[in-house]
């Protein structure tokens, strides 16, 4: 057995565990990142990033399908999946190599293997121990769950297996109508696929204020994608040519493909984290304020925390540990001010406390919320996209959150995160000027109307 040390050993190289490396070498720490796959994980390779590229793509055959509207004389041909993965591989390209020279420049040692916590200070990849000095950092990410007893294969689909199917299937049924549910039924709807989307909860983007989710259901129907909510799923039943799905309440629906996604898992099993004292509950590392175990010295950032499941709060989670063990004492960040965007057409995009959370929070009494129509923005109007800015406030209070609705409102999230974090009220941001003609206006609006000075609103 060989055994090497470093002050900081990082089992896994997804957005957390890259992120505590990157900024744990900034600080002087000497940093080995254990990874089995490839550096920057799920999201760089096998999710936010080419979905996103696919979504971008469907965004342009939209766009051509549309043109003639606008007086631009064009046709959509059809799609060539070949071209558009080569496409989405030369952006994962581009941005893997700007990563492996971070990781380079910074004199981490990248250790390519499988890895397992095999004490709390060591992580041992084949037959080779790394120990850590300071301390450990668990950053092994998650994988696509299933329903009980569905197992992927055949037409029975991940979201993994959807990025790379070689060829688009007639029809889709999407069971899970989450946020990776309704990305990919955006994009599949707009490649010309017939997709039904089932969710057993009552809306859309369950995790998002109802608003959100009835508007994105308002516009899936307006664009032709059929929604079942509140539908429950009672079997699956494959063949070599279809898959049916049956409701709970009876319906039966019929199509080319099944794509599973009711949400992602920690990836923790095996990997000895329970052996050395860290708890689990449902699979997720149990962790304080300081995303630090039960164990001294173990950390844990990322999707196995629980909580969101974004890459940003990885990366977030990564800087912070990488900054409390090298004694810089950083100020953690409450999961209610990390941004969320649900990339489909409308997008939405939200920060801070729905309005029935903030209810909860500060009393019915004490919420106040007000809703801007992008119907009353010129930029939306240029772009042809509806939707919405709603605030919501603590009654003579701060504004606790902002929910947006339409295309491009991710784009805005960031003065909203800023509003919400920083604890504005309506006025303090009212009195900022947002450039005209741009959809930041909503937001201007919106704080203009809840500071009770409506410009372009109803008061």
């Amino acid at each position: 057995m060989t055994e090497t040390t470093f002050d900081l050993v990082i089992l896994g190289g997804g957005p957390g565990g890259y992120a505590a490396a990157l900024r744990g070498a900034e600080l002087g720490l000497s940093v080995a990142l254990v990874e089995e796959n490839l550096v920057g994980g799920t999201c760089l390779h096998r999710g936010c990033i080419p979905t996103k590229a696919l979504l971008h793509a469907a965004e342009v055959a939209d766009v051509a399908r549309q043109a003639e509207s606008i007086g631009v004389r064009t046709s959509l041909e059809g799609i060539d999946l070949t071209r558009m993965y080569g496409y989405r591989d030369s952006v994962v390209d581009r941005l893997y190599k700007g990563l492996q020279g971070l990781i380079v420049s910074r004199n981490i040692t990248l250790v390519q293997g499988q890895g397992r916590l095999v004490s709390p200070t060591a992580v041992q990849v084949a037959d080779v121990r790394y120990s850590a000095a300071k301390a450990v950092v668990l950053a092994t990410g998650s994988v696509a769950r299933s329903l009980p007893g569905l197992e992927f294969g055949g037409r029975v689909l991940s979201s993994t297996d959807a990025l790379s199917i070689p060829e688009l299937p007639g029809s889709a049924i999407i069971l899970g109508g989450g946020v990776i549910g309704v990305e990919f039924a955006s994009l599949w709807h707009s490649f010309g696929v017939d997709v039904t989307v089932v969710e057993a909860l009552p809306h859309l983007v369950p995790n998002e204020d109802p608003s959100c989710g009835k508007a994105v259901e308002r516009a899936f129907r307006r664009r032709g994608i059929t929604v079942r909510t509140g539908g429950r799923v009672a079997g699956v039943e494959q063949t070599t040519s279809s898959v049916s799905v049956t409701l709970e309440a009876g319906e039966l629906l019929d199509a080319d493909a099944l794509l599973v996604a009711v949400g992602r898992g920690p990836r923790t099993a095996g990997m000895g984290f329970e052996d050395i004292g860290v708890t689990l509950d449902r699979g997720f590392v149990q962790v304080d304020d300081r995303l630090c175990t039960q164990v001294p010295g173990v950390f844990a950032v990322g999707d196995i925390v629980d909580g969101l499941q974004l890459a940003h709060r990885g990366f977030q989670q990564g800087i912070f540990v990488a900054e409390e063990i090298a004694g810089l004492a950083p100020v953690s960040l409450a999961d209610a001010y990390i941004p969320r965007v649900t990339y489909s057409n409308p997008e939405v995009a939200s920060v801070g406390f729905t309005e029935a959370q903030a209810r909860e929070k500060f009393g019915a009494d004490r919420v106040e919320c007000i809703e801007y129509n992008l119907a009353g923005n010129g930029k939306s109007q240029i772009i042809e996209t509806s939707g919405f800015v709603k605030l919501v406030r603590d009654k003579d209070g701060p504004i606790v959150g902002i929910h947006m609705v339409g295309a491009r409102v991710g784009e805005l999230i960031g003065e909203a995160q800023l509003a919400v974090a920083w604890e504005a009220y309506p006025g303090d941001v009212a009195a900022l000027v947002h450039a005209h003609p741009t959809q930041n206006e909503a937001l201007g609006e919106a704080f203009l109307a809840l500071a009770g000075k409506p410009l372009h609103t109803h008061g």
